[in-house]
């Protein structure tokens, strides 16, 4: 099967690739980032309550951080390996075909 590029996988009506793959590097830097921006939108929002919340969101923003980064991660690996999956079960078919 001939490799196509990020364009033709996402035209390819047949679905015979799968694109999820490849961009998943992509969905998980943007994940990171909307991490960044959630946690210091928290140290923020924490100073405008008071120094005393500010200080809490400062302090608790690190575990934040890490959580959501920890999820974004899990989540990636799990629809990841979804894809590998269906990728070895459509070659493990493939194979028992042509063993006929």
């Amino acid at each position: 099967m001939e490799q196509k590029g990020l364009l033709g996988t996402i035209f390819d009506l047949s679905f015979s690739e799968f694109i999820t793959i490849k961009v998943m590097k992509f969905v998980f830097v943007l994940l990171i980032l909307f991490a960044s921006l959630t946690v210091l939108f928290v140290i923020v929002t924490g100073f405008t309550q008071g120094a005393l919340a500010g200080i809490a969101a400062l302090i608790l923003s690190p575990l934040l951080f890490f959580l959501y980064v920890l999820g974004a991660r899990i989540w990636c690996e799990l629809t990841i390996v979804l894809f590998r999956i269906a990728g070895n079960t459509d070659r493990l078919v493939k194979h028992s075909e042509g063993t006929k």
